[in-house]
């Protein structure tokens, strides 16, 4: 899929990650189109896929969310049942933004977010623990976010 896309379509892209409220004018003058074949170039890669939504980033720490825990699970059961029902009941917990499933000691990596140490303890207690098949948990802290803007590479040398 990556090779159909030409230079526009990366300028388009870069251009909307750094910027998802320019107008389609703005966008379109960005990459040197007019606005009809900007609005369709961008109409394209939402219908293939490569532009799955628009947000605003929001600041954690000034909407009073001081600590960020990377957790890691180990699930007591591999398998398939499990594991959705699992991550059918992350989906339902807003504290949890983000979550992997990956290689190693460990099954899933949890992003989440709380006030404070003592309401995450809270949420391991109240919510992690009471998850269905999980065996242990993990727990590491952010000092601070080094890098925390997810920017996908889009130039013709990453993709």
């Amino acid at each position: 899929m990556p090779s159909s896309l030409d230079r526009t379509d990366r300028a388009l892209l870069a251009a909307l990650q750094d910027n998802a409220r320019l107008t389609v004018a703005e966008l379109a003058d960005q990459v040197a189109l007019t606005t009809s074949p900007g609005w369709r170039r961008v109409k394209l890669l939402e219908d293939n896929g490569y532009i799955t939504g628009y947000q605003a980033v929001l600041s954690p720490k000034s909407l009073g969310f001081g600590v960020t825990a990377f957790v890691s699970i180990m699930m007591d059961s591999h398998t398939k049942d499990m594991a959705l029902a699992f991550e059918q009941r992350l989906m339902e917990i807003p504290e949890i933004v983000a979550c992997h499933n990956i290689s190693g000691r460990y099954d899933f990596l949890l992003e989440i977010l709380a006030r404070d140490l003592e309401s995450f303890g809270e949420f391991t207690r109240e919510v992690l623990q009471r998850l269905p098949g999980v065996k242990e948990i993990y727990s590491s802290f952010s000092y601070k976010a080094v890098k925390e803007r997810r920017v996908i590479p889009v130039s013709e040398h990453h993709i």
